[in-house]
């Protein structure tokens, strides 16, 4: 039984950080209107909200890493990450690749809950 409960923490683990992995990769590239993940130097507000999104799945990835995040928390955080990145896809396509300052702040505010529910469930 613990062999199996490793081998998932393993799979999970490589998984997280292969997710975590292309995040990083998109992050370096620089274009104007550029989507989630990528930088762009004239739009502080997408790269604090891509800043974010890639610090929270280091985060996750560091409980899998470590054992303090079980598969069941590893999965409902990375499905709520997942929402919180579509979001941020549809509001950017509503305005030629940017975030406007009230889609920033509900970003921030779905990513504060997210936060929290990463401390709790890695400190449970």
């Amino acid at each position: 039984m613990g062999n199996k409960i490793t081998q998932s923490l393993l799979v999970l683990a490589a998984g997280g950080l292969l997710f975590v992995g292309g995040a990083a990769a998109q992050t370096t590239t620089t274009t104007s209107g550029a989507g989630p993940g990528v930088v762009d130097p004239g739009h502080p507000r997408v790269n604090e909200v891509n800043s974010r999104e890639e610090n929270q799945q280091q985060r996750i990835a560091n409980g899998v890493k470590n054992g303090s995040l079980s598969p069941k928390e590893t999965a409902n955080l990375e499905n709520r990450e997942n929402h919180i990145q579509n979001e941020e896809k549809r509001d950017m396509a509503k305005n030629n690749g940017h975030l406007t300052k009230a889609e920033q702040n509900k970003i921030n505010r779905q990513q504060n809950h997210v936060s929290k529910s990463i401390y709790k469930d890695k400190h449970n």
